[in-house]
């Protein structure tokens, strides 16, 4: 299956580091090659780079990394193609508008047959079932609220809704407006909060270490979410089969809702 990165901060943060070490599953270090996306935020703006080729080869990849991202929210995905073909409109994240918002939404898992009547306004334009629960999701939460809502009513309609889509399959996933960031776990999902004292790190799949104290303040907090830990000397959370956090500000702040594993 695919694999996931996000990241959600009290402050603009670096997800240089963390993509270095993502980017190798795609192609190199892991057998994800066919596509790669991310999408990260700059106030209320998104800006999203995708490619189809593997993201441990990509030139489009090379940019990125030698690109400043410093972001509130971010999620990068890199794809092995079960449900539509390889092409750039089935590559994640995908993006859609709601409430007046940018929303980012990243998938990793099989939902084989899934073709949920859509009646609203959000419609995908890729062949993929991702894209179809990303729009069977916002059009939940449009139905639920005319305006945007508080994030502790949010997150049962997410969460709720999530479940009803797992009943096809296989659903992890990623959302963020660029504030909020709903993680979903239905194999694998794991997730780490750095904040002071902050210490060093090692990426798991490429010989390269950080020092974040040289980077950071001791105000600063830092959530990263991955489907497999991409550091060797940290200790991340394995978050439970079946349940959904809600991060806001770097921290996790709902992590209630847990259903049965997906099938």
């Amino acid at each position: 299956m695919c694999q996931l990165l996000g990241m959600n901060c009290n402050v603009p943060t670096d997800i240089c580091f963390s993509f270095e070490g993502f980017s190798r599953r795609g192609g190199e270090t892991d057998e994800h090659k066919d596509g790669w996306g991310i999408s990260f935020f700059e106030g209320k703006g998104c800006r999203t780079f995708m490619d189809v080729e593997p993201s441990a080869s990509s030139v489009v990849a090379e940019l990125v990394k030698n690109y400043s991202i410093k972001s509130l929210n971010v999620i990068a995905h890199i794809r092995k193609a079960s449900v539509g073909s390889v092409c750039l409109e089935n590559t994640h994240p995908f993006t859609r508008e709601l409430w007046g918002e940018n929303w980012v939404f990243a998938h990793n898992g099989d939902l084989f047959g899934y073709d949920p009547v859509l009646s609203g306004r959000f419609k995908p334009v890729g062949t993929t079932d991702s894209e179809r629960a990303f729009c069977v999701l916002l059009e939940a939460l449009e139905r639920s609220f005319a305006e945007k809502p508080s994030p502790q009513a949010m997150y049962p309609v997410v969460c709720e809704t999530a479940h009803q889509v797992a009943e096809g399959g296989t659903f992890n996933f990623l959302l963020t407006n660029g504030d909020l960031m709903f993680a979903r776990c239905a194999t694998d999902l794991h997730y780490i909060v750095r904040e002071h004292p902050f210490s060093v790190a090692q990426l798991k799949d490429l010989d390269m270490t950080i020092d974040f104290q040289e980077y950071t303040t001791p105000d600063d907090r830092v959530a990263v979410i991955a489907t497999q830990p991409l550091t060797i000397n940290e200790s991340w959370t394995r978050i439970d089969k079946g349940c959904c956090l809600l991060f806001q500000g770097g921290e996790v702040i709902s992590d209630g809702f847990c259903s049965l594993p997906d099938s």
